[in-house]
């Protein structure tokens, strides 16, 4: 592995020609009627090296467009067509606007590709107006990636509040015993990272659900993603490649609608505008796809791991020793 990459590359065995297909049809959504922006440069120049590897800087001036039915011509395997098409939706986004015209580019590319995915169906709707029911389907798609049960509801509220009716104390004790574990633990530090961010632990009426706030909070503290805004957004995406269930139409645009585009898909979910950073959000997909853990598997138990020294856990799991987090 490179000095210059810490994790694996997303498609370690992409020749130089499916490579550059990728990146043209990324740009190509890109500068759909504009120039390409200084955030959409810096997503191409990331992705060449977190998604492909490539260890000298991408001349992004030399990136050619490429049509939907040359992305095609160029991409056979449908492994590399489903993952060409979702880093084409996301550089529909980067600029953090809902753009009718990028993503009616991304709906071409998924035709070209005979690509049929939910999450196309999704920013399809929302292009077209109908964002409330996009975002509706977003939070079954995540809800069934988290519980692995279908969800029937736009409203996940009471499922990721339950102690509100039903506290739950020997819990919350459990959790609050954290605090009393060896300096480096796992466990100490997800309990600073509850008090430090003023969190209910799972249990106490304000807690999040345990299903929940368990695997996603040690996916912070692994990754080292914090909980501002870009660190929300690049938890969720490093959660979309670890998990693997639904990563895009459950994982990665609806962190993207709500901390990048600023719309609120839950009462639950805070929103705020342009947390997408652009060359992390690479990072931070590749890492996710090279950790060797799946904190939202089912039967995943945090609770066997919370005396383990926090790097130890991340060496074990294929993260970097102080997590991925690569600050501007």
């Amino acid at each position: 592995m490179s000095p210059l990459i810490d994790v694996n590359p997303f498609i370690p065995g992409a020749t130089p020609q499916q490579a550059a297909s990728i990146l043209g049809a990324m740009c190509g959504v890109a500068e759909t009627n504009s120039r390409l922006s200084e955030a959409d440069r810096r997503a191409l120049a990331a992705a060449s090296r977190y998604i492909f590897g490539d260890t000298q800087p991408l001349d992004v001036d030399k990136v050619q467009p490429v049509s939907p039915a040359a992305l095609a011509g160029a991409l056979r395997d449908p492994a590399l067509r489903q993952d060409a098409l979702k880093f084409a939706t996301v550089m529909a986004f980067i600029d953090g606007s809902l753009d009718k015209a990028k993503i009616a580019k991304v709906v071409d590319y998924a035709n070209a590709l005979g690509v049929h995915e939910r999450y196309i169906d999704e920013i399809a709707e929302a292009a077209a107006g109908h964002v409330k029911e996009a975002l509706a389907d977003m939070t079954r798609a995540n809800m069934l990636s988290i519980t692995g049960k279908d969800w029937k509801d736009a409203d996940a509220t009471a499922w990721l509040m339950p102690y509100e009716k039903t506290p739950d104390p020997a819990l919350a004790a459990r959790c609050e015993a954290l605090g009393s574990l060896p300096e480096g633990s796992f466990g100490l530090a997800f309990y600073r990272h509850y008090r430090s961010n003023g969190y209910a632990f799972p249990g106490e009426p304000s807690g999040l659900n345990a299903g929940f706030g368990f695997p996603h909070d040690t996916a912070h503290i692994v990754s080292g993603y914090d909980t501002s805004t870009r660190g929300e957004l690049l938890v969720s995406t490093f959660t979309a490649a670890m998990h693997r269930r639904l990563p895009m139409a459950g994982h990665i645009l609806p962190v993207i609608f709500s901390w990048h585009l600023d719309i609120q898909i839950n009462p639950v979910a805070k929103h705020a505008k342009g947390g997408l950073d652009p060359e992390e959000f690479w990072h931070a997909y590749a890492g996710g796809k090279t950790a060797t853990i799946d904190t939202f598997a089912p039967g995943w138990d945090f609770w066997k791991y919370v005396e383990t020294p926090l790097q130890a856990l991340r060496r074990q799991w294929s993260i970097p020793e102080d997590g991925l987090d690569r600050k501007p």
